[in-house]
């Protein structure tokens, strides 16, 4: 590989001022209130496979202030405003896969959760088909984290450890995430939260979470060695910092600030896809335990008292319905309640971003050329929709946690 370095130029093509691009029929050119941005970026591999990036990206616009989390024991902190006493420890997971990386895939609905008074504890995880090993980690995860709290306080927040320490402790969790939750719910009796809010639940078989899964063992063992063996496999796992920041860049800001740490998670989302894959090709057919198992177990050992389920008006995937037959009984006979809410949305409404790390989430800000058509006017209305579905469910979430 060393002696087939190869350079990499990214640059957006240059249109000459003498011989300006047609616009192709139909499309009428319009005047950019803002001048682009190009990116430009020049690497090598090295000997290891790595990405080295070898020419700056170019400038790169000033961070537009302090990102709103903090890291604790692998954890993100979502603190609530200064000087304003929380009123519970929340603890988030998110969805497979994208709960790996909450700053940027949850990164809207923990601010707001923040927002409403809750120091809001985020547990990155990676896929795996062992949800019962999945559920002991991030129970294990979290409590590092908690414990970390309670001995000695948020000082960045201005919390001390006794502040933290009288807080209740609630749980959210989303579509994998919240099975997740329902779990650590199940398999622990000590250390459990008060309530939990289950959004989106999802326990599908792997036949159906995953189509066509029959045929992607026998695929993946053919591919495997191939992508191995290939210099974008060795780039995705080895890339250095400064050339995830180049790629930041290009990315328009999805990572509103980049810091160091926050390579740690991106690396380890990088790294789930060929775990997930390895797992296939070593025969791995359904998850473990099985749907059916679980809903057994959760059905017999669930220990939460308070429960929230949440679904969404527009959501193929949602077993919410299922799971209220399984967890009323037990709630009731433990002495908790349950109470089912159905919200306008979608299975990825707690995704949805404000635009441009906006933090002023109720001021949606659309660019637009020099004559407004009506199809701003639509993008425009659809990311209001979107932001205004987030944010009721936040508000659902955080009434329901005050209630109790």
């Amino acid at each position: 590989m060393a002696a087939a370095a190869a350079h990499l130029l990214f640059t957006p093509p240059a249109v000459s001022p003498a011989s300006p691009s047609r616009p192709a029929p139909g499309f009428r050119l319009t005047r950019r209130t803002k001048p682009s941005r190009s990116f430009s970026c020049r690497a090598s591999l090295g000997p290891d496979g790595s990405l080295a990036v070898l020419g700056a990206p170019g400038p790169r616009p000033a961070p537009p202030g302090r990102r709103p989390y903090l890291r604790e024991h692998s954890c993100l902190i979502f603190p609530p405003p200064r000087g304003r006493r929380p009123l519970a420890v929340v603890k988030f997971l998110g969805g497979a896969f994208i709960g790996a990386v909450p700053e940027v895939t949850y990164g809207h609905l923990l601010e707001l959760l923040a927002r409403e008074g809750f120091l809001v504890v985020s547990v990155p995880y990676n896929v795996t088909f062992n949800h019962e090993a999945a559920a002991r980690e991030v129970f294990e995860r979290f409590h590092a984290c908690y414990d970390a709290l309670l001995a000695s306080g948020l000082p960045e927040a201005g919390l001390s450890a006794l502040d933290i320490a009288e807080l209740p402790l609630y749980s959210v969790g989303h579509s994998n995430g919240a099975l997740l939750q329902l779990l650590v719910g199940s398999y622990f009796s000590e250390k459990i939260p008060k309530a939990n809010a289950i959004v989106s639940f999802n326990n599908r078989p792997a036949s159906e979470a995953v189509p066509y899964f029959e045929q992607i063992g026998p695929l993946f063992s053919q591919l495997m060695p191939m992508m191995e063996a290939s210099p974008v496999y060795s780039i995705a796992r080895n890339a250095s910092g400064d050339a995830w920041k180049a790629i930041f860049d290009l990315a328009g800001g999805i990572i509103r600030e980049y810091d160091q740490e926050a390579m740690v998670s991106l690396s380890k989302f990088v790294d789930q896809l060929p775990s997930v894959m390895n797992q296939v090709t070593e025969g791995v057919s359904e998850f473990k335990p099985t749907p059916p198992e679980n809903r057994e177990f959760c059905k017999n050992s669930y220990s939460v008292p308070n429960t929230l389920l949440v679904k969404f008006s527009v959501d193929a995937i949602d077993d919410t319905d299922i799971v209220e037959g399984v967890l009323r009984p037990r709630v009731d006979s433990i002495g908790g309640q349950m109470k089912k809410v159905i919200l306008s949305g979608t299975h990825l409404t707690p995704c949805v971003q404000h635009q441009n790390g906006n933090k002023q989430a109720d001021d949606v800000k659309w660019q637009v050329g020099s004559e407004y058509t009506p199809a701003d006017a639509l993008a425009q209305g659809l990311k209001s929709l979107a932001l205004n579905e987030t944010r009721v469910l936040t508000r659902t979430i955080a009434d329901w946690f005050r209630s109790l």
